[in-house]
C-alpha cells in the first residue's frame, strides 16, 4: 500500500506562482511513474504533469511553458511548480503513482494505482 499526501495549495493572484507537493510513503518506489491531476468543481479530472522514474516528463498543453515537475527521491517526494496561473487553474490537485515504471507517462489515470487526498488550488482575478 502507499500512501499520497499533498500539501502547497492555497489561494494566489492571478499571475502567481504555487509549488505544490507530494509526499509519498508505505510501500513506495522511486521508479515508480509519478503524476499530477486536477478536477474543477463539475468537472472531470484530468491530466496536468507526470514524470517517469526513470524517463521523460509530460506535460498537459494547458501547463506547457509554465509548469515543472520534479521529484526528491530522497524525500520520496514530488513536485508541481506552477506559474502564471489563472482562474481557470482553480482546482483540486492530485498526486499519482503508477507502478509501470514507463520510460515516458502517459496522461491515462488507468496508468495510475495510487492517489492523493488532493490539495486545493484557487486563483482570483
Amino acid at each position: 500500500q502507499v500512501r499520497l499526501v499533498e500539501s502547497g495549495g492555497g489561494l494566489v493572484q492571478a499571475g502567481g506562482s504555487l509549488r505544490l507537493s507530494c509526499a509519498a510513503s508505505g510501500r513506495f518506489f522511486s521508479n515508480y511513474t509519478m503524476g499530477w491531476f486536477r478536477q474543477a468543481p463539475g468537472t472531470v479530472r484530468e491530466f496536468v504533469a507526470g514524470m517517469a522514474g526513470i524517463g521523460s516528463s509530460t506535460f498537459a498543453d494547458s501547463m506547457k511553458g509554465r509548469c515543472t515537475i520534479s521529484r526528491d527521491n530522497a524525500k520520496n517526494t514530488l513536485y508541481l511548480e506552477m506559474n502564471s496561473l489563472t482562474p481557470e487553474d482553480t482546482a483540486v490537485y492530485y498526486c499519482a503513482a503508477g507502478t509501470d515504471r514507463r520510460v515516458v507517462p502517459r496522461p491515462f489515470e488507468g496508468d495510475y494505482s495510487y492517489w492523493g487526498q488532493g490539495t486545493q488550488v484557487t486563483v482570483s482575478s
